[in-house]
């Protein structure tokens, strides 16, 4: 759908309003679209395979002719990790901030594609114009450096994107949420905040990063054995303070896991750690004495390659925990991983590992805003329009009443695909364009495949892991006359040897079918497929309850 008025201003969302992660944002004025972050989500329990997931771009890919930049809000994977994986697809400049274009520029050359994407680097409270529209990036806190709300200047109005973040009295790493910014552009006047909703359910604030400090260096100071510390690899800040905690108690500090020795290059790189000693590597560090070591690890949402996972595993080259050792986990439990983190936390416990988690000590803060902040943010902009994004329906329902307690004269509640027409005239939804998701799965001559997580192929494996997959031989002669019996492969339904006899009564099952069928349709290879077919699932069903995805190979002689 083009624009169909110059003066006509939209925002559509194609990923992140109505879940968690994945975000895409789009606006369009005056026949140009500005998208504002690219970014991942995580492969689920019913997505065999798939570890990475993503908006599927396909509506704007389309009209990539008219969409003038990418701006990328901050670093963290939900917001930019798509980038090289769908930009060739769109094939547009990108903006950012310093830190998040030092993780993209990492990235990028991993993709091999570090000579192709034009990245222009902005710095902090920068402002820049991308085709018809004029953005200021405008500082806030968040669980990584550089986090930037996005001021977007039209001819229809100001927009506030807020991306992620919180207002965090005492950050440790990077500069306070620039307030007077936020201030200046609520009096020059804000057509719509397009907003955070994570946190909207929790009350007061977030906290702070400062606190979490003190009561990681109180948990280290109170540990005997080795000690693990796991963390989101991006939290600069937790990052220095676990460094301070071990340096205030004797310790070393040796990173485990690429992630975040690639974060740790990208904070240097830009003044970030310059007060920290250099980190040892696992290899090294697992010489010292036990009280003398800190590991630093990946892995604290129970991914299955993360370090603290082959740690817990026993399976890690270098590191090993047991009895006596303390792992922290400073970190929070992501909605969806419960039973990844649950099954990682009780492989420590049976190595004898003590767990110190935030029920036990304030050793995490969120990055997103509580009610509290969510209210003052309003109070200093003061949008005519709300747009709660960043969450899932729940959290979208909730953030739109409490902005309308905010006074906010129009809050709606909407979800990807949903094309609203922020200006003129009053908020509405005027159109819904098609949406989807793409998971990587492996690789295609070098190049990451996507295919779409609902689509036939995703939808056949989902049933081969849950019903099993059959597939039957048949070899005819060429009058349509059975070549010997038929041969039947039933992965993860039937053991061929003790279980012979539901074995043989499928084979005889799929001879019946074919001797039943007409002379002229056994010379018909679609019809004795779809006869030997019928026939495997229909005694399968019977014997064991399960529909499995079945084939026919058809042979004729």
């Amino acid at each position: 759908m083009p624009i169909e008025s110059m003066d006509e201003l939209y925002f559509l969302p194609l990923g992140g309003a109505g879940e968690i992660g994945m975000n895409l944002n789009l606006y369009g004025y005056r026949g140009k679209w500005l998208m504002v972050d690219l970014g991942v989500s995580f492969g689920e329990e019913g997505m065999p395979m798939i570890d990475v997931v993503m908006p599927d771009p396909g509506w704007i890919e389309a009209q990539r002719e008219d969409l003038a930049g990418l701006v990328v809000t901050h670093g963290h994977e939900d917001h930019l990790g798509a980038v090289p994986y769908l930009w060739p697809r769109l094939r547009c400049p990108v903006y950012a901030s310093p830190f998040a274009a030092a993780i993209l520029a990492a990235k990028l050359h991993e993709a091999g594609l570090a000579d192709q994407v034009p990245v222009h680097e902005i710095d902090l409270g920068g402002r820049f114009t991308v085709g018809p529209f004029d953005v200021e990036l405008i500082s806030l806190t968040h669980s990584i450096p550089e986090p930037n709300a996005l001021a977007i200047r039209t001819g229809a109005g100001t927009i506030l994107h807020t991306g992620d973040w919180k207002f965090d009295p005492d950050p440790l790493v990077g500069g306070p949420p620039d307030r007077d910014a936020l201030r200046r552009l609520g009096g020059d006047g804000v057509l719509a905040l397009i907003g955070d909703s994570t946190n909207v359910f929790t009350p007061g604030a977030s906290g702070s990063e400062g606190e979490v400090r003190a009561a990681l260096i109180d948990q280290v100071g109170r540990c005997t054995g080795k000690v693990a510390v796991a963390c989101f690899a991006t939290n600069v800040a937790r990052l220095e303070s676990v460094a301070i905690a071990a340096q205030m108690h004797d310790r070393n500090v040796a990173l485990v896991g690429r992630s975040l020795w690639r974060i740790e290059r990208a904070a240097r790189k830009l003044g970030y750690l310059a007060d920290i000693p250099p980190f040892l590597n696992d290899h090294d560090a697992a010489y010292l004495p036990d009280d003398k070591v800190l590991f630093l690890c990946t892995g604290s949402q129970g991914e299955p390659r993360a370090a603290l996972s082959r740690i817990a595993a026993d399976d890690h080259p270098h590191v090993t925990l047991g009895t006596g050792d303390t792992v922290i986990f400073s970190s929070r439990v992501i909605p969806g991983n419960e039973k990844a983190i649950f099954r990682l936390q009780n492989q420590l416990v049976r190595l004898g590992v003590e767990l110190v988690t935030d029920r036990d000590a304030p050793i995490h803060v969120s990055g997103h805003p509580a009610r509290d902040e969510l209210t003052e943010m309003y109070q200093l902009v003061r949008p005519r329009i709300a747009i709660p994004v960043h969450g899932e329906a729940r959290h979208i329902r909730e953030h739109a009443a409490l902005a309308r307690e905010c006074q906010v004269s129009q809050a709606l509640a909407i979800e990807n695909g949903a094309m609203v027409r922020l200006a003129p005239g009053a908020a509405e939804v005027v159109h819904r364009v098609p949406t989807g998701r793409l998971g990587v799965d492996g690789m295609n001559d070098g190049v990451p495949r996507l295919v779409p997580v609902d689509g036939e192929m995703l939808r056949n494996r989902r049933r081969m892991v849950f019903n099993g997959s059959a597939v039957a031989t048949v070899v005819l002669d060429a009058k349509g006359r059975l070549v010997g019996d038929p041969q039947l492969t039933a992965l993860g339904l039937l053991d061929a040897v003790h279980e012979a006899a539901h074995h043989d009564a499928v084979v005889e099952a799929v001879r019946d079918a074919i001797d039943d069928l007409p002379q002229g349709a056994r010379r018909d290879d679609g019809a004795v497929r779809e006869a030997a077919r019928r026939a495997v699932r229909r005694t399968l069903k019977d014997l064991l309850g399960h529909k499995p995805v079945t084939d026919v190979h058809l042979v004729r002689v």
